[in-house]
């Protein structure tokens, strides 16, 4: 005979899942405990119950008078520094893991080709990853190298090696600067399915290309960020001089990993 799911577990799972697709978003106040007893037909004391679960699980967070919210764990780390997704990941505390979906050489679209500045046409090495942080699908990347690059990381294990630090370790090339262009896209299709999301849905596109010493463009990346994962924090020193025209100084240009069952924050060629 089937077991009979307590009832605490009803109302946690029911608030659990609004957390988590984004309904109830950082922040917003749940609803009253009169509320939740008069929809799912439990008392108080079953409520208080399924609250406790979420505010152990650190989804909720209470206010004495005033009510549950949801609560933000998400982890900071800075990227002020140049960095890959394995430091990235390292930093906030979590497990990265790459899974590699497709490796080889392809003619360069327009895009690619003016990011790493050869003729459309031209073979580039791309490489596809599912990047997870602790188990949890984080961002999908498709990366692009000139074919000399590209036979260098090719020797090596991505799963468990970054391209920035196969070449810096291996090879002494300096990965000296990137340049970054940070918008929201529509998931395409296949990137969607990769990061088990709908088709469509709001993710974070980081685009970057990476230059060694000698300034030459030898990585163009773009990454899709999960947008329920990922939020980047910017923090910035006014200066000395009102008339200042050439930008501010920047301290801080943070992302704010989430893992799975975090609160959320309300086409590659």
């Amino acid at each position: 005979m089937a077991s009979v799911r307590p009832r605490h577990e009803h109302v946690s799972q029911w608030l659990r899942e609004r957390i988590e697709s984004g309904t109830l978003a950082e922040d917003d106040q749940l609803p009253s405990e009169n509320q939740l007893g008069s929809r799912f037909g439990v008392s108080r004391i079953t409520v208080r119950r399924a609250l406790q679960t979420l505010e152990a699980d650190g989804l909720i967070y209470r206010k004495q008078g005033m009510g549950s919210f949801v609560k933000d764990n998400r982890i900071h780390q800075g990227l002020v520094r140049l960095t890959d997704f394995v430091e990235d990941m390292e930093a906030a505390g979590l497990i990265p893991q790459s899974i590699i979906l497709h490796q080889g050489m392809e003619p360069a679209g327009v895009r690619v080709a003016e990011a790493l500045g050869v003729a459309e046409g031209a073979l580039v090495y791309r490489v596809d990853r599912l990047r997870k942080g602790d188990g949890d699908p984080m961002a999908f990347d498709r990366t692009w190298l000139p074919p000399f690059y590209g036979h260098l990381i090719e020797k090596h294990d991505l799963r468990t090696s970054s391209i920035y630090s196969i070449l810096e370790d291996n090879y002494d090339i300096c990965v000296c600067r990137g340049r970054f262009r940070i918008e929201a896209v529509n998931a395409p299709n296949d990137v969607a399915q990769h990061l088990d999301v709908p088709w469509g849905r709001a993710l974070l596109l980081i685009e970057r290309t990476s230059f060694t010493e000698a300034d030459q463009r030898f990585y163009y990346q773009q990454r899709f960020y999960r947008s329920d994962r990922v939020a980047y924090e910017l923090e910035l020193f006014r200066g000395s001089s009102r008339n200042q025209r050439s930008g501010l100084p920047l301290k801080e240009f943070e992302p704010i990993f989430k893992k799975d069952g975090d609160p959320p924050r309300g086409a590659a060629q």
